[in-house]
């Protein structure tokens, strides 16, 4: 058996506490996505560089599902009304050619449970999965998966 370093659990709380207050969604529905994005990516990157002496891959494999749970529930809050869900989900998955059928993307648009709650189905998880969430539009960065990031510095 031999020494490893890690991030102290208060230092883990820390960067949580940091996030949900980036992802607050009162004031991240509110920003321009691009905005959103910037923050946790700067907030992510610095946080990785620092700690990644040490191992942390498990804690950030739970990150990461946590963050684009939270940038989800964000997401669908900015498009809020059911119909304006509809299209957006729609457009992705002819988009991502995911064949997901009308009736579903109906459901999930208009189903009647919270933002986080709407957030877990499967078809959201499908359509705004880490490789749709990391693509980089004109003015918006893609989202920084945690762990990719950690490993391609370690």
């Amino acid at each position: 058996e031999y020494w490893q370093a890690k991030p102290g659990d208060d230092r883990k709380i820390k960067l949580y506490d940091k996030m949900r207050e980036l992802l607050c969604r009162r004031k991240a529905a509110a920003q321009p996505l691009s905005l959103v994005f910037t923050k946790i990516n700067q907030v992510v990157k610095g946080w990785v560089n620092y700690f990644r002496v040490g191992d942390m891959k498990y804690f950030l494999i739970k990150f990461s599902q946590w963050l684009r749970h939270k940038v989800r529930v964000v997401i669908i809050k900015q498009w809020k009304l059911p119909k304006r869900i509809y299209i957006n989900l729609m457009r992705i998955n002819k988009a991502l050619k995911c064949n997901f059928s009308d009736e579903d993307i109906h459901k999930v648009a208009n189903t009647r449970l919270g933002w986080y709650k709407r957030s877990t189905g499967y078809v959201i998880n499908f359509l705004l999965s880490p490789k749709v969430l990391g693509i980089s539009k004109a003015d918006r960065p893609g989202l920084v998966d945690p762990l990719e990031y950690y490993l391609s510095r370690k």
